[in-house]
């Protein structure tokens, strides 16, 4: 990549940067809007049930009923690759 292709992309990266840092300035407002009424907060025993074992409960389930739906296995091969050749000739 020569010098002013490399310039352009840093300089693209840098201005796509500072606008997402300027357009996520509201998120870290330390005040409180108008209406805002927020919850209790999670333990952690709920956060890590939350984020992590249900996750990976959903994912088992899905393989799960993915695999006993599957019925590729019960297929039979019609292609050539079930023929068996034995050689008869002996040199």
């Amino acid at each position: 990549m020569d010098k002013k292709n490399a310039l352009r992309a840093g300089a693209l990266a840098a201005g796509t940067t500072l606008m997402m840092l300027l357009m996520t300035s509201p998120a870290l407002a330390l005040t409180r809007d108008d209406g805002d009424d927020p919850g209790t907060g999670l333990s952690v025993v709920e956060t890590l049930g939350l984020f992590v074992v249900a996750p990976i409960a959903l994912f088992g389930i899905i393989t799960a009923l993915v695999m006993v739906t599957d019925k590729t296995h019960k297929k039979k091969d019609t292609t050539s690759s079930n023929i068996q050749i034995k050689a008869d000739a002996k040199a």
